[in-house]
């Protein structure tokens, strides 16, 4: 029996020369992967519709012996095409789906992580590129897991502090006025990254590429 939900592409890849697979991070279902049959060849139905960042309605049919389903419809619903305009958009877009993969399993519905994701992608074209941006996804996502900073306990600076609390509580058209000085920049890239390294073991790679921005 199909199953429909709406998904965001975060990886591709051949299976062979003629099916690729595509994992998904879905709004009921969480990351899963699906073979897309005969994508690659020019006259499929999936042609221009399988690529990074793509938002779609998908129909895929569970497989019983494996975590690879089989893909039967897509409709594009959105494509972001900034993202290919600009190196830092992408490299922030690649480092925020390399950190939700890291940080959730697969078939495990993650809806608010979805949410967060396709509103991080709406949101990455309108400023600049900036190590803010990166800031705010790295503090929602953390207290989506459920791994919030205790900001009162760490050694932050007060100016700091308030920082991480708005980009935790507000919503991104909110945040397009805030500027961050040189100081603050490296004092919340210091602090993140070594709360990610607390908690996560490692830090994904693409990182250092994504805050190089600002």
């Amino acid at each position: 029996m199909d199953e429909r939900t709406t998904g965001l592409i975060l990886r591709t890849r051949p299976l062979t020369e003629t099916s690729l697979i595509v994992h998904w991070l879905t709004r009921d279902f969480g990351r899963l992967a699906t073979v897309a049959k005969g994508a690659r060849r020019p006259k499929s139905p999936f042609q221009g519709k399988l690529d990074l960042f793509y938002v779609a309605d998908l129909s895929f049919v569970r497989s019983r012996r494996s975590e690879l389903h089989t893909l039967r419809e897509v409709v594009l619903r959105e494509t972001h095409p900034a993202l290919r305009t600009d190196l830092s958009l992408l490299q922030q877009a690649a480092y925020s789906v390399a950190l939700i993969e890291q940080t959730t399993e697969c078939d495990t519905p993650l809806k608010e992580i979805f949410q967060l994701l396709e509103n991080f992608l709406r949101h990455l074209p309108l400023p600049p590129p900036l190590a803010r941006t990166v800031f705010a996804f790295e503090i929602k996502l953390l207290a989506e897991l459920g791994l919030k900073p205790d900001f009162t306990a760490s050694k932050l600076t007060p100016g700091a502090r308030r920082l991480l609390e708005k980009f935790l509580s507000d919503d991104w058209p909110a945040l397009l006025p805030v500027k961050l000085s040189a100081a603050q920049n490296q004092e919340l890239s210091r602090f993140l990254r070594g709360f990610l390294q607390e908690h996560l073991g490692t830090v994904p790679r693409g990182r250092d590429a994504a805050l190089e921005l600002s």
